[in-house]
């Protein structure tokens, strides 16, 4: 009995210790390393998808700047698939380029940005440049949304999956290791690829791409505890010359020289070393983000039985179902600033559009931050949302731009204006906070400037100073002069050279409802001189003669009071393919100088109102309908409608209407409707039809005639470019009731 027990111990013990060895391993850890690349590391998606396949479960990870992107997201609950959905749905190419929507900007921030082609910091008479190409500020809004789930795990260690990223000192070139704080900021200061990128700030450390040290963070993640290390790679080795095609490229290859030193012992401590083929993509290359993902695919499924392996080795079941639906509604009950020296608070909470304690969306959210960031006054915006109880903590952390001072050009020439060069100053807390001076000298064939001041209060009444002088000539059908200012008619004298004088200044208060709607109220004073040499004489209506002597119809001062109503939601100025516009201006003219003893009280009134909408495809349609009139009796004519010409920035009561040249087609009133379709057969380049109508004489709304049929039509087929100095359009129009067309070539922005 005795041998009988110690033979069944044996079998039992062999047994037991045969089950033990089948189980999996209760203590192996696996740690996952993700590289930075660029656009390159969107290849890590794909390989986390094989992972996952494999039914391996991730322990830790540790990442570089797409990398950390990639892995703080993959830690924070997100399942491979739902990364790869939200990676093919993010345009990353608008949001590196910081193209904020231009509903982000005041009517004065959008006249300011569609003015200028090259601005430049302008400090103690030496011209700069500015540190970096973008703020970052779009990507940062959208960490901060994918990531709210875990907005208040202060510890990278706490959550789902441990996680930390690498980033570098840039002012004493140390590693650092960011594990604490908050995610989105951390994230982002991993990625800051220098002057793409304006450096973060994090406790008073200036840090840049963590890449520059060590794009490959293996020993760290080693240290946390992983047993076993999956690396994903997508580093490129060094080019050869054919290969460096831009100072990005040359950037990355001087990189590269320090950090490809340590790759090949990083590569022998790698278990599972997973490298996509990456030569044939840039880290610039976000457009190709299924290709991209695939590469990562297609090199890990190369190592799918080892992965294999080491999920039946893990005593922990693969878990990675849950559906992360990012929170769309959030109450912010209290809003802390920080690093606002310059700018008021009163300013920042105009800006962005948020009642506290309410309710908001993270669109409202991110859209107040564009308006900030659409300023330009902060190189850097970063915010955190933090649970308090019974709400959230919206944490601003603004960083001021150090650059007040700045320098403007830009260049234009059309048909009406002819050849211009701009030159532009511009001071920001010139008097108190919130405020910006500019003025404008535009030198060329015709001199003009525009002085600007403005006290911005964002959402509450802000206050504004304009002074322009605009003055330009052109040859107008005598019979234009004659029925606006009693000029008889000169046998063998067709046409008047009409020079045009216009000196206006404004005070004026406006407010601002969500950026799109602006109402303004102002007063408004106005010198104005129609004069030409083409003839003289003693009496205007008597009988005259050619001469070079200078003769004046109009040189008057006019003093009103206005009102305006702006919506603007149209996505381009010159090109809009989606949005709305409304403009509807009143003034009331109470006092003048009377050069021709006509004047008494009068008003006019105008409104226009459009919409652009995409049809099919890059084709889109912009249709407008306009009118104006005059109330009164009085018989100045300087103020009345003229149509006639192409163009964005006319002054006065001067109306574009394609198929007749400029100042073309007189009134006191007028109706218009307009239709351009619009196609855009390769990116910022565009194919144009347009065609308009309009009925223009005196008192139309009062006779009737402007429910008629139209009077007046044109049509035009035109090129448009949008160039880096501003849009170029060369135009052909023509019209039914004329004999000949017109062409008309423009280039660069109207000022």
């Amino acid at each position: 009995m005795q041998k009988l027990a110690l033979i069944l111990i044996f079998i039992l013990s062999v047994v037991v210790g045969r089950a033990q060895l089948n189980e999996p391993d209760q203590t192996v850890k696996v740690g996952l390393v993700l590289s930075g690349g660029g656009a390159k590391g969107m290849a890590h998606i794909g390989a986390l998808k094989v992972i996952e396949e494999a039914g391996i479960t991730i322990d830790y990870i540790g990442g570089t700047s797409m990398g950390a992107i990639v892995g703080a997201l993959y830690a924070s609950g997100y399942s491979a698939h739902e990364l790869d959905s939200i990676f093919k749905q993010t345009d990353f190419n608008d949001l590196i380029q910081d193209n904020l929507p231009r509903g982000a900007k005041t009517f004065y921030e959008k006249e300011d940005s569609e003015r200028y082609a090259l601005t430049l910091p302008f400090n103690k008479f030496k011209i700069s440049f500015p540190s970096a190409i973008s703020g970052g500020q779009r990507i940062y809004n959208e960490l901060v949304r994918l990531l709210y789930h875990v907005k208040d795990i202060n510890d990278f260690n706490n959550l789902p999956i441990p996680f930390f990223c690498i980033a570098t000192n840039i002012e004493n070139g140390s590693e650092v290791v960011l594990n604490k704080g908050y995610l989105p900021e951390a994230v982002m200061a991993s990625g800051t690829f220098p002057s793409l990128f304006e450096p973060a700030e994090i406790e008073g450390q200036l840090l840049i791409d963590g890449g520059v040290l060590n794009n490959y963070p293996i020993r760290e993640v080693k240290q946390l505890g992983a047993d076993i290390i999956i690396g994903v790679d997508v580093q490129h080795g060094l080019r050869d010359r054919e290969s460096l095609h831009s100072a990005t490229d040359i950037l990355l290859q001087i990189n590269n020289f320090r950090t490809l030193e340590n790759m090949n012992s990083k590569v022998k401590e790698t278990d599972i070393y997973i490298r996509p083929d990456m030569d044939d993509f840039s880290v610039i290359d976000f457009d190709l983000v299924e290709s991209i993902i695939e590469h990562g695919r297609t090199a890990a499924l190369e190592h799918l039985d080892a992965l294999k392996a080491l999920s039946a080795k893990q005593k922990h079941l693969f878990e990675k179902t849950r559906y992360i639906a990012p929170n769309d509604s959030i109450i912010i009950d209290r809003l802390i600033l920080e690093g606002n020296i310059n700018y008021s608070r009163t300013y920042v909470k105009g800006k962005l559009r948020i009642n506290v304690p309410d309710k908001t969306t993270f669109k409202d959210l991110q859209q107040g931050v564009n308006n900030l960031a659409a300023t330009g006054n902060f190189t850097a915006i970063r915010y955190e949302l933090v649970s308090n109880g019974s709400g959230e903590d919206l944490i601003l952390k603004l960083r001021e731009n150090p650059n007040k001072n700045y320098l403007r050009l830009a260049a234009h020439y059309d048909d009406l204006y002819k050849t211009a060069a701009l030159i532009n100053l511009t001071k920001k807390n010139l008097l108190m906070k919130d405020d910006v001076v500019s003025i404008d000298f535009a030198l060329g064939d015709n001199l003009r400037y525009n002085f600007q001041y403005y006290l911005d209060k964002g959402s509450y009444w802000s206050f504004g100073i304009n002074s322009r002088l605009n003055d330009f000539d052109d040859d107008i059908d005598l019979d234009v002069i004659g029925s606006n200012f009693n000029v008889s008619k000169v046998a063998s004298l067709n046409e008047v050279n009409l020079d045009v004088s216009d000196f206006t200044n404004q005070l004026y208060l406006q407010t601002v409802f969500r950026e799109e709607f602006a109402f303004i109220v102002g007063i408004e004073h106005k010198l104005l001189k129609y004069s030409t040499r083409t003839f003289v004489n003693d009496s205007i209506a008597g009988p005259v003669v050619p001469s070079n002597e200078r003769i004046y119809f109009e040189n008057s001062n006019y003093y009103s009071t206005y009102g305006k109503l702006i919506l603007d939601t149209y996505n381009d100025k010159y090109f809009p393919s989606k949005g709305l516009y409304f403009n509807g201006d009143f003034h009331l003219y109470l006092l003048s100088s009377d050069y021709n003893n006509n004047f008494k009280e009068f008003s006019i009134a105008k409104a226009k109102m459009g919409a652009a909408f995409p049809i099919i495809g890059k084709l889109s349609v912009n249709l407008a309908t306009e009118g104006g009139f005059k109330l009164g009796n009085s018989d100045v004519k300087a103020m009345d409608f003229v149509l006639g010409g192409y163009g964005n920035d006319l002054i006065n009561n001067f109306v574009p209407f394609v198929g007749y040249d400029f100042l073309s087609l007189p009134g006191n009133s007028y109706v218009k409707a307009y239709g351009r379709l619009d196609l855009q057969f390769v990116k910022k380049h565009h194919l144009m039809f347009t065609a308009n109508i309009a009925n223009v004489e005196d008192d139309i709304f009062r006779t009737g005639e402007w429910f008629t049929l139209p009077d007046f039509s044109g049509y035009a087929m035109s090129y448009g470019w949008e160039s880096f100095i501003g849009p170029i359009q060369v135009m052909y129009s023509w019209s039914p009731e004329l004999n000949e067309g017109n062409i008309f070539f423009s280039l660069g922005y109207w000022f």
